[in-house]
């Protein structure tokens, strides 16, 4: 048996991968999901969603975005962040050669569904060494608070 026909089972999944990328470039399907709570890989900004006592925080890891360029918005309980990254790399050409090009580029959406006790007019978002951190604060009524026991004795 020749050796090109030996295959380990985690190589044909790597070309169909491989060969699914090729597609989706080609036809340009590159960064559309088939739902909103769709993720692929490589999908860009990666996302860190958590919560505290007052606060929904999400975290967006989007390096080399011009902040003034990011667009956040809620609407409906879904938060959105929406922007463009663009190729900072040179291009093949006479006197460069690219054997890889691995960084995400063009533009981007991520949907993220706030849970119901987020408040949409209660938001703030900062960036800062790549990290896009937005903060939504909780509705009042659905944080923690402390009842006091009172001595009816």
């Amino acid at each position: 048996m020749a050796s090109s026909l030996l295959r380990y089972p985690g190589d044909v999944f790597a070309d169909f991968d491989d060969l699914h990328r090729h597609l989706d470039r080609l036809l340009g399907t590159r960064n559309t999901n088939s739902s909103i709570r769709a993720v692929q890989r490589g999908t860009f900004p990666a996302v860190n969603v958590g919560a505290t006592a007052e606060t929904v925080e999400i975290f967006a890891f989007a390096p080399g975005i011009d902040p003034s360029k990011l667009d956040v918005t809620i609407d409906k309980g879904l938060l959105t962040i929406s922007g463009e990254r663009k190729n900072r790399a040179p291009e093949a050409g006479a006197k460069v050669n690219v054997y890889a090009r691995e960084r995400a580029e063009g533009t981007f959406r991520r949907v993220v569904t706030l849970p119901e006790d987020a408040d949409p007019d209660r938001v703030s978002a900062s960036y800062r060494d790549g990290v896009l951190r937005i903060q939504v604060q909780k509705r009042e009524a659905s944080r923690p608070r402390r009842i006091e026991v009172k001595d009816v004795r």
